[in-house]
């Protein structure tokens, strides 16, 4: 690929194993410990992504973001053993493109680059055209190849299944009644009686391995429909 990747982590197991998962996707990878370090790294070097932890021993991440921001607009994810809303909101509010709370899969945290960067490169090339790919926080699907991707890993979806999952990430963030998503996929009129949205929806999760009772990708509003967001 080629793209620059930065982190900044104290905890050095953690970004050494970053690094060495990025490597491995044949990004270029500056590695500090501290916020100083960072900072003069920044300044000195062609940066394409930062992956910033919350706690440092000196400068804190958030800080490290806003000084970013004040002169460049390359993704910026954030790291934290937090969980609390204010610390994920003040992250996004400061010029953080995406959070990441401890502990993580490290696939995970390679997925969410790639999303970022190609969000970030398309955005600063061209404008956009009709879409034909979506990725959501590590979950590709593209409707040319008709493949679902989770984590760089293939999912075997069955037509329906596509249909379904393309239909809701088309609408990313918006709720989509049983109704509408049954009519749209199976061009069928729906009935109230009808539990097939539901199986299928319940085949999707366990495919992807999401929890129903708190999945990370296909949600439930209790009677009003699903979404992605």
């Amino acid at each position: 690929m080629g793209e620059t990747v930065l982190i900044v982590d104290d905890e050095k197991e953690i970004a050494d194993l970053l690094e060495l998962y990025l490597k491995n996707e044949d990004f270029t990878v500056y590695k500090y410990y501290t916020g100083k370090e960072a900072l003069a790294c920044i300044e000195a070097n062609k940066i394409n992504l930062a992956v910033l932890d919350v706690m440092l021993p000196d400068i804190d991440g958030f800080r490290i973001c806003q000084k970013i921001r004040e002169k460049f607009f390359f993704p910026v994810i954030m790291l934290t053993a937090k969980v609390e809303d204010m610390d994920k909101i003040m992250g996004l509010t400061l010029g953080a493109d995406d959070y990441i709370t401890k502990p993580f899969n490290p696939l995970e945290v390679v997925a969410r680059v790639k999303t970022q960067l190609r969000r970030y490169m398309r955005y600063n090339t061209a404008e956009e055209a009709e879409a034909f790919e979506y990725d959501i926080r590590g979950l590709t699907i593209n409707k040319e190849t008709h493949q679902c991707m989770l984590y760089e890993k293939e999912l075997s979806l069955t037509p329906i299944e596509f249909s379904i999952l393309w239909y809701l990430c088309e609408r990313k963030g918006k709720v989509v009644s049983s109704e509408e998503l049954f009519e749209a996929v199976w061009q069928d009129k729906f009935l109230d009686s009808n539990n097939t949205v539901m199986a299928h929806i319940g085949r999707l999760r366990e495919k992807m391995q999401d929890n129903s009772k708190n999945p990370k990708f296909v949600k439930t509003v209790w009677g009003v429909g699903y979404k992605i967001e």
